[in-house]
């Protein structure tokens, strides 16, 4: 993210300039660690529904998904929160019970860092535009309730077509959005003629793919760092959204390894696990920059635009994109189903 435009959220100059805290140092050599190293240049976001452990790294936001709620309800320090939450709303529908036990996570998550939390809608509301928009709006207006500010959540969605018009509508009415579930270029395209706030690539899925399809014949070596598939899938973008002057905030997700993190330092924002998190605090190594929105400016990159029938065409090409997008909402439809088991009994 640029200078002005870390200005602009923060309130701030970037971090870069000044900062927001004073880096802790290696406690071994008294160097940087990696984790502040890297929010020198990119903004730290925890991918996690644990809020108790978030403070210890400091992210400036948070990211959930139905699959990290799940995991948190599932550990006996988080059952409480459940069963006083079902208790709170006896009588309400289940879906409507989720999304006031998502809005609980969201809001105790809040406590814990200065940004935004990212809450995400019904993933089997993925094909549906108008019930999107309804539950993105009802999501919103409980965290209304509890005194939280539309500045303070983004809205996830699958990165379906239906799902990025979706986003349309909401960023009109002043809801913000997170396009998850992202791995095609076509997607993040998209995105940006939407004007969502943010889109969230996988990396780490991306990576999985290839490393699968290419079986005994993959290089690690050969595919790590700058030229692993994921990594580069992210490089494209925010090349494009930079030279175009693409306002949609680009974060980079599911990361496999520290090496793939450390390839997009740079990049407008990085949502880390806390296992990854805790490996870039433990380590001393350098952490240059590797992306730069002037460098992308630079470049000699055509302007792309799509409609509908463009998109379908592209995103059914791209057989990687494809699947893991199919399977990504598959995964998080069983998770609800799940936490839906859990709540009814």
């Amino acid at each position: 993210m640029d200078c002005s435009l870390k200005a602009m959220r923060f309130g701030v100059g970037c971090l870069a300039c000044v900062g927001r805290q004073a880096p802790r140092r290696h406690r071994d050599n008294g160097l940087m660690n990696q984790l502040d190293a890297l929010k020198q240049c990119t903004t730290v976001v925890a991918d996690t529904g644990d809020f108790q452990q978030i403070s210890q790294y400091q992210p400036q936001d948070a990211t959930t998904n139905p699959s990290l709620i799940l995991k948190a309800v599932l550990m006996p320090e988080y059952r409480a929160l459940l069963q006083e939450t079902l208790q709170q709303h006896p009588g309400a529908a289940v879906d409507e019970q989720m999304d006031h036990l998502l809005v609980r996570f969201g809001c105790n998550i809040l406590k814990h860092i200065p940004g935004r939390v990212s809450t995400e809608v019904d993933a089997r509301l993925s094909f549906d535009k108008d019930a999107t928009v309804a539950r993105a709006r009802r999501i919103m207006a409980l965290y209304q309730a509890q005194g939280v500010g539309p500045e303070r959540v983004l809205i996830k969605i699958a990165a379906t077509w239906e799902g990025i018009q979706a986003a349309a509508v909401l960023e009109q009415e002043g809801i913000h959005t997170n396009l998850t579930l992202l791995f095609a270029f076509a997607q993040a395209v998209a995105c940006g003629q939407a004007g969502v706030t943010l889109i969230s690539p996988f990396v780490g899925r991306i990576y999985d793919w290839y490393k699968k399809t290419a079986g005994p014949q993959w290089d690690e070596a050969a595919n790590a760092g700058a030229n692993d598939p994921g990594v580069k899938s992210v490089r494209h973008i925010y090349n494009h959204f930079k030279k175009h002057g693409i306002a949609t905030e680009v974060m980079g997700a599911s990361f496999r390894n520290v090496g793939q993190i450390v390839a997009l330092a740079g990049c407008d924002l990085l949502t880390i696990s806390p296992e990854l998190l805790a490996q870039l605090q433990a380590s001393s190594s350098p952490v240059p920059p590797a992306l730069s929105a002037d460098a992308a400016r630079a470049m000699d990159l055509p302007n792309v635009h799509l409609n509908e029938a463009q998109f379908r065409l592209a995103l059914n090409e791209d057989a990687m994109a494809s699947d893991k997008l199919a399977e990504g909402i598959r995964a998080f439809c069983a998770d609800v189903k799940k936490l839906e088991v859990l709540m009814q009994a």
